[in-house]
C-alpha cells in the first residue's frame, strides 16, 4: 500500500468470526463479508479474517466507484468472490456483483412475505407494463392487474389495450414480485394479489356464500361482468351466471355503472364469485311439468356449436339437435336458420341435469 492508504484495526465481525469456524475457504461466487483494511487510488483491501486480504481493483473498482466513495477504513462490507488466488495472492473481489446477489436475496424474501412495494410504471407493452425496483427492470402483465387497471377492450384489439395501458405510465401502483430468477435478470409483479392474507379474509369474513347484494357494473369482458360491490371490492359475474339463457356477449346486456342485484355463489383466495341467474327461479323446474321424452315442440334456433344446433323451447330451456340428423355443417345450416322456429321431437329429456336433445321436424 501507498503512504495515504489508511489501515486501523477493526474488531472481528461476525461473518469473520463465522468463517474462522468454518475449515475450507470460501468459493468463486461465495458472498463474503470483512472490515476495509486500506483504501488505495485504484483498489480497496478487505481483511477476510483466515482466508486472507480480499481486493477490490481494475474493473470491479471502476463499477463500483460510487460505492466506493462512500467507504471509510473500518467500514464492514459484503462483497462477491471472483478469484480466490490472483497472481499477488489477493482474493479478489466483487462489490457490484455482490450487490446484484443481495437484491435477488431480497427479492426471493419478498416473494415469500409478499412484500407490497409501491413502485412507478415505467413503460408498457401490449403484454403489460414495466416496472422498476432496486435498478432492475422487471413485467406486469396485463392479466395480474387489478379490475379498476385492466384494459377491457372490446373485441381484444390490441392497439387499444396497448392505448389502455399507457396511460398507466408514471403512475404508481402497490405491488408483489411474484417470481424472481437470476440468471435470466427477470422479475415479475402482481398488483391482484398485493392485499395480501389480510385483505382476504376481509373479504371472506365479511361475504358469505348466499348473500344477495346492489352493486354496480363495473367492467364488461367477453368472459362475463365485473360488479362493484364497495369502493376497492368487485365480484364477476361470469358469463354462464348471468341468465339461464343463452348469453354470447355481456356487452349487448349491461352498461357500466347499471345497477345491477347479484348474489353470492362463492367466497374463495380473496375473489368473490356472483351470479344474477340465481336470483331467477329455474326454468327447469316448470319444463319437468310440461315437457317429456317423445313430445312434439316447436323451438327456435338459436346457435350453431361443433355438435349441432341449440334449439330454445322458452327461455332458459334449450336442448341439442345432433349434427347427424344433417350429415354436414353445410347441410345443417341449409336447413335450419338461427332466429327461426321449427317442429322437433324431444328425444331426451333431464330436468334435473339441465340437458335436452331433439331431432328435427318438417315444416316450421
Amino acid at each position: 500500500m501507498t503512504d495515504k492508504e489508511k489501515q486501523i484495526e477493526v474488531p472481528v465481525s461476525f461473518m469473520a468470526t463465522l468463517l474462522e469456524s468454518v475449515q475450507n475457504p470460501p468459493e468463486v461466487d461465495a458472498l463474503v463479508e470483512g472490515p476495509v483494511l486500506g483504501i488505495a487510488k485504484s483498489s480497496v483491501y478487505i481483511d477476510l479474517g483466515p482466508f486472507g486480504t480480499g481486493i477490490i481493483y481494475g474493473a470491479e473498482f471502476i463499477n463500483a466507484r460510487d460505492v466506493i466513495k462512500k467507504l471509510n477504513v473500518g467500514d464492514v462490507v459484503t462483497a462477491k468472490v471472483v478469484d480466490m488466488n490472483n497472481e499477488e495472492g489477493y482474493i479478489e473481489l466483487s462489490l457490484k456483483e455482490a450487490r446484484q446477489a443481495l437484491i435477488w436475496t431480497e427479492a426471493e424474501e419478498a416473494i415469500k412475505i409478499k412484500k407490497i412495494l409501491d413502485l412507478p410504471i415505467k413503460d408498457a407493452n401490449k403484454g403489460g407494463l414495466i416496472v422498476e425496483w432496486q435498478g432492475i427492470q422487471g413485467f406486469l402483465p396485463a392479466s395480474q392487474l387489478k379490475s379498476e387497471h385492466y384494459p377491457r377492450i372490446e373485441n381484444g384489439d390490441k392497439d387499444k389495450i396497448m392505448g389502455e395501458l399507457k396511460k398507466l405510465i408514471g403512475k404508481r401502483l402497490a405491488v408483489i414480485i411474484i417470481s424472481a430468477s437470476p440468471k435470466e435478470g427477470k422479475l415479475i409483479f402482481s398488483e391482484k394479489e398485493q392485499g395480501g392474507t389480510r385483505e382476504k379474509r376481509e373479504i371472506t369474513g365479511k361475504y358469505s356464500i348466499g348473500d344477495e347484494l346492489d352493486g354496480t357494473v363495473s367492467g364488461l369482458v367477453d368472459f362475463g361482468i365485473f360488479v362493484k360491490l364497495e369502493d376497492g371490492i368487485e365480484g364477476l359475474v361470469h358469463i354462464s351466471e348471468i341468465g339461464w339463457g343463452l348469453v354470447d356477449d355481456p356487452r349487448k346486456l349491461f352498461k357500466i355503472n347499471e345497477k345491477v342485484r347479484v348474489k353470492v355463489i362463492e367466497v374463495k383466495d380473496g375473489k368473490i364469485s356472483l351470479s344474477i341467474k340465481a336470483l331467477k327461479d329455474n326454468p327447469w323446474k316448470d319444463a319437468e311439468k310440461r315437457y317429456k321424452k317423445g313430445d312434439k315442440v316447436t323451438g327456435v334456433v338459436i346457435k350453431f356449436n361443433a355438435y349441432g344446433a341449440l334449439v330454445s323451447l322458452e327461455e332458459g330451456v334449450a336442448g341439442l339437435v345432433h349434427l347427424s340428423e344433417f350429415g354436414t355443417e353445410e347441410n345443417l345450416k341449409k336447413t335450419v336458420e338461427l332466429g327461426k322456429t321449427y317442429s322437433f321431437t324431444i328425444t331426451f329429456f333431464d330436468a334435473k341435469e339441465q340437458k335436452m336433445t331433439l331431432s328435427y321436424g318438417n315444416g316450421k
